[in-house]
């Protein structure tokens, strides 16, 4: 049985999704009850320009962007970006919008449907903020631990190679000291940078605390690690850290352990941490005769 036009109406204004139009102008003349109720604005505030009130402010020249983009190639585009709830709260919306055309094929403007994802894109978040360290955008001490596990358990299971990177900047200490805490953070940020453009698709890099870091190499052994290990360290060289009146070369002690007898994730960490501190304090006795300068 074929709707009546007032039951194709009733349909859309009480559809679970916020739906609403734009026209071939470029601009918003219907929003349905839905939207409405959720924003606990009338029809009259929202067509034309209106519902842009109801955008979060930082996702408003995305918005924009993408509506005007793909209006000209008149092709379907999804977003997602927050809405000021009735009650005051930002959520996160899901969006679908796509081009509609009369019988004759003549382009109208854009239909969108939007649905509250809010939960669920807090949730992947907060799972992100629970991986990755906010400093470095290295992966978190915890993380990064559970994953040596894994790695570690899967080695075992599946007789593969693993090996573990311990790494530590020289000379941090002196940075912050001479530098201040600011510029400390940029090097911690610049020397993550670096090690993850130069590490394998395969590896993970995290943040183990203060300065150091450790890299976990998926199914390499100690060569192919020590290689990686290199580029590093070239990289780090050709990579100046700019200060305002100083440039300084940041530089690394590295230790690495490939899986052999060790019968726990843990011994894997201390032979590298152990190795790691021999390569320090090596460095250490070549540098004590050297004067100071800026080379770090």
């Amino acid at each position: 049985m074929d709707l009546s036009a007032a039951e194709y109406k009733m349909i859309v204004e009480y559809s679970p999704n916020m739906i609403w139009r734009v026209n071939q102008d470029g601009e918003s003349d219907y929003f349905n009850q839905t939207w409405l109720d959720f924003t606990g604005r009338t029809l009259e505030q929202e067509i034309g320009d209106g519902w842009m009130e109801d955008i979060y402010p930082d996702d408003q020249a995305r918005c924009i962007e993408s509506a005007i983009g793909n209006f000209k190639k008149r092709i379907p585009f999804d977003l997602e970006y927050r809405v000021r709830r009735h009650d005051g709260q930002w959520r996160w919306i899901q969006s679908r919008n796509v081009p509609y055309y009369t019988k004759q094929g003549e382009f109208k403007g854009f239909i969108g449907s939007g649905v509250d994802v809010n939960d669920r894109v807090e949730g992947i978040q907060y799972k992100e903020l629970a991986e990755m360290d906010s400093l470095t955008g290295a992966y978190s001490r915890r993380y990064l631990l559970q994953q040596i596990k894994n790695y570690f358990d899967n080695t075992i299971i599946q007789k593969t190679n693993l090996t573990i990177a311990m790494l530590d900047i020289d000379r941090f200490k002196h940075i912050n000291d001479t530098y201040g805490h600011i510029i400390g953070d940029v090097a911690l940020k610049q020397f993550t940078t670096v090690v993850r453009n130069e590490i394998r698709g395969t590896d993970l890099v995290g943040r183990y605390g203060g300065d150091e870091f450790v890299i976990i190499f998926h199914n390499a052994t100690i060569d192919i690690a020590q290689q990686v290990i290199d580029r590093i360290t070239k990289r780090l060289q050709n990579t100046p850290l700019k200060t305002g009146k100083d440039e300084i070369i940041l530089s690394m002690s590295a230790g690495l352990c490939e899986r052999k007898g060790e019968k726990t994730p843990e011994e894997l960490l201390y032979v590298a941490d152990q190795r790691m501190y021999k390569n320090k304090r090596e460095k250490a006795r070549v540098e004590s005769g050297e004067k100071e300068n800026t080379i770090l």
